[in-house]
């Protein structure tokens, strides 16, 4: 499949944001205090990764399959047992990380509207749909942990 040119720079600004978050979730998890928001990131990076990879399939003009559900395996969080500054520094890096996925969902959201072909429009939307649930399991994190006051 031929990309238009836009269909091309959009494409392009997904990877750059997809590498962005692999890129921060790989820090995050080394840096994170506790052990299971160090899986979290780690596991978001992976399943960034596998966006990338759908990305740049895309690039090449190859309409990808999206098998599975959209639904994370992840277990649910539960509260953990610490306080005071790694509580603190656990807590920006879960602020900085929602607000990336925010912003990445955002940005799929306005790409699938620009795309001609229905497969590369429901491999988008499959994406974002990810980037969604990435963003509740750190909102789920925080709600257990008492970072997040809604």
């Amino acid at each position: 499949m031929t990309l238009s040119q836009k269909e091309t720079m959009l494409l392009g600004e997904l990877r750059s944001q997809e590498q962005i978050c692999i890129e921060k979730y790989g820090d995050y998890s080394n840096r994170a205090k506790d052990a299971q928001l160090k899986n979290i990131f780690g596991m978001l990076m992976q399943k960034e990764q596998e966006h990338m990879n759908t990305i740049d399939q895309m690039l090449s003009g190859t309409v990808p399959q999206m098998n599975g559900s959209c639904g994370s395996n992840m277990p649910q969080p539960k509260a953990s047992d610490y306080s005071g500054e790694d509580k603190n520094a656990d807590k920006y890096l879960c602020m900085d990380a929602l607000a990336n996925e925010k912003h990445v969902s955002s940005v799929y959201d306005m790409s699938i509207f620009e795309f001609r072909d229905e497969g590369m429009r429901n491999a988008l939307n499959h994406i974002q749909k990810e980037e969604q649930e990435h963003g509740k399991q750190i909102y789920d994190f925080m709600a257990a942990n008492g970072m997040y006051s809604a």
